[in-house]
C-alpha cells in the first residue's frame, strides 16, 4: 500500500504540472465538423476529448510523413467522465476507452459520465453516429472487441463487464452476459482502485481484466461459445502491484504494464486461466501505465515522469529496455494513452492537452516529428484506422 500511495502522490504532482515540452512543430486543430478535405484512402487517428459537458471524437488525417491534420470532430451523444480525486492526467484511469474495429469499420467510444457507449460508422476520416446504448454498469472505461463480440468494462461501484453483439454498425446487449468483479468502488471510482483494462486473448477464448485494487489482480474469464463468460473467473495476483494496461506478444504471452514499480511483466496464459512464468523488468521511471506494441517493440507511457520508455521482449518472454535507460522520448505533462499506425506512434497527454507524434526507427528509438496542441485537458482515448 505504501507503493500505491507513492504512486498517487506522483500522479497528483503531474496533474498540477504546468507548461509543455518543445516539439519540432506544433499545430492547433480546428474543431469544425468538416475542417478539411476528407479522404477515404489514407489512415486516420481518432482522439476522444472526454469533456464532462459533451464528449467528442476529434479526427485527424495521417499524412505520409506521419504528421496529423485536423479533419473535424463529432459529438458522441454522451458526456465524458472523471475518476476521483479530480486527476487531470488520467481521468478515465484506463486503456482502451476508444477502439476502432477494422473488420466492421466501427469506432466504439465510452461516455463515462453518462454510463453509455457510442458507436460510429467510419468511412475514411468521416464518422456517422449510429447508436448510443447503456453500458450495463457505472463509469464505462474500457472496451474489448473479438469478431462480433464486444465487452465493456464498467469501473464504478462493484465493477461490471457487460457483453454486446455487433449488429450492422450498432451494439446490441447480450442477455445474461453481465459479470460482477466484486469491487467496492465509488462512482466515479478512485483512479487508483478502478479496473484498468478489459481485453480478449488473441484467440478470443478468454477475457482479461486488470484490477488495481483488491490485491492487484489479473482476472481471467473463459469465453463460452455463445459469447457469455464463465461465472467463476480465475483471479491471479499480479507479479508487481497495480496491473494497469496490457497487450500480447506474437506468441500470445500477456504483456502487462504494472504501475507501482513501473514494470513490464509478461505471463504465460494457461488453458485453465491461470497465469505462469512471470518475467518482469522495471524501467526506473514513475507510474508506467499505458502500453502499446508497435513494429516489434513495446512502448509505455510513464505518466509521472513525462516520458516514454521502449522495451523488447525475447522469445522466452523476458523484457529488456531499449538503449541504456529505455527512455525513448520526453513528452508534454501527463502522458497517457498510445496508438501505433504503420511506422508512427501517437501519444496523448492528459495535462498538456496534446497529441505527440513520433516516427519509429528500426532500432526502436523514436523521433519526435510534431505535436498537436489545443485539445482539452483531461482527454483520454486514442485509436487509429
Amino acid at each position: 500500500m505504501k507503493r500505491i500511495a507513492a504512486l498517487a502522490l506522483a500522479v497528483a504532482a503531474v496533474a498540477v504540472a504546468l507548461g509543455s515540452a518543445n516539439a519540432s512543430s506544433t499545430r492547433n486543430p480546428r474543431h469544425g465538423e468538416h475542417s478539411r478535405h476528407h479522404s477515404r484512402s489514407q489512415h486516420a487517428v481518432f482522439v476522444q476529448t472526454n469533456e464532462l459537458t459533451g464528449n467528442r471524437i476529434a479526427v485527424f488525417d495521417q499524412e505520409p510523413d506521419g504528421t496529423l491534420v485536423s479533419a473535424g470532430s463529432y459529438a458522441t451523444g454522451g458526456n465524458g467522465g472523471a475518476a476521483a480525486p479530480g486527476n487531470e492526467s488520467d481521468r478515465l484511469a484506463s486503456q482502451g476507452s476508444l477502439v476502432y474495429d477494422a473488420r466492421h469499420a466501427l469506432l466504439i467510444a465510452v461516455n463515462a459520465g453518462s454510463d453509455t457507449v457510442s458507436t460510429f460508422k467510419v468511412r475514411g476520416d468521416r464518422l456517422t453516429l449510429t447508436g448510443v446504448v447503456a453500458s450495463g454498469g457505472a463509469f464505462p472505461a474500457s472496451i474489448a472487441v473479438s469478431g462480433r463480440l464486444v465487452y465493456v468494462l464498467n469501473g464504478g461501484l462493484d465493477g461490471v463487464v457487460q457483453g454486446f453483439q455487433i449488429r450492422g454498425h450498432r451494439l446490441r446487449p447480450l442477455a445474461g452476459s453481465s459479470r460482477s468483479l466484486g469491487l467496492s468502488n465509488t462512482n466515479p471510482p478512485d483512479f487508483l482502485t478502478s479496473p484498468g483494462q478489459v481485453g480478449f486473448t488473441p484467440n478470443g477464448r478468454k477475457l482479461i481484466v486488470t484490477t488495481k485494487a483488491s490485491g492487484s489482480n489479473i482476472v481471467v474469464f473463459r469465453v463460452r461459445p455463445d459469447g457469455r463468460l464463465s461465472t467463476s473467473p480465475v483471479v491471479n495476483p499480479a507479479a508487481t502491484p497495480v496491473p494497469f494496461a496490457f497487450t500480447f506478444d506474437p506468441a500470445g504471452r500477456l504483456v502487462d504494464g504494472e504501475a507501482a514499480t513501473s514494470s513490464v511483466t509478461t505471463y504465460t496464459i494457461n488453458r485453465d486461466g491461470t497465469l505462469a512464468d512471470p518475467q518482469s523488468l522495471s524501467n526506473g521511471q514513475m507510474a508506467l501505465c499505458w502500453i502499446v506494441r508497435a513494429r516489434g517493440f513495446y512502448y509505455v507511457a510513464n505518466t509521472a515522469s513525462d516520458n516514454l520508455s521502449g522495451y523488447t521482449i525475447s522469445s522466452s518472454g523476458q523484457p529488456a529496455l531499449i538503449g541504456t535507460d529505455g527512455i525513448v522520448a520526453t513528452t508534454e505533462p501527463g502522458p497517457i494513452d498510445l496508438v501505433a499506425s504503420g511506422r508512427f506512434l501517437y501519444g496523448q497527454t492528459g495535462v498538456g492537452g496534446t497529441v505527440d507524434e513520433y516516427r519509429i526507427n528500426a532500432d526502436g528509438t523514436l523521433d519526435k516529428i510534431g505535436v498537436i496542441t489545443g485539445l482539452p485537458v483531461g482527454q483520454e482515448g486514442i485509436a487509429a484506422s
